[in-house]
């Protein structure tokens, strides 16, 4: 498993790719929790990630590719918030 990192701060509106990556060999499943709409906010100030990937196979660095060729097919849109001027 790898969590999926919020790259950016804003508010989420899509995730593409999603089929592609669960196409990867050894992926079992891409599980993407944020929703649209939804401000997300990086780590360290964050506390969530975007989603999760899940692979399985025989020894660790083929899986480790696995979830990074995954993840490369990803591209998520986030917009940015507007400053609070108050």
């Amino acid at each position: 498993m790898s969590a999926v990192a919020i790259p950016k701060g804003g508010v989420f509106q899509s995730v593409a790719g999603v089929d592609d990556a669960r196409a990867e060999p050894l992926v079992e499943d891409v599980a993407i929790s944020a929703r649209e709409g939804q401000v997300v906010v990086p780590l360290p100030e964050g506390n969530a990630y975007l989603g999760f990937l899940f692979a399985r196979g025989d020894d660790p660095d083929s899986v480790e590719q696995a979830l990074r060729r995954a993840h490369a097919h990803l591209a998520f849109t986030i917009t940015p918030t507007l400053p609070n001027l108050s």
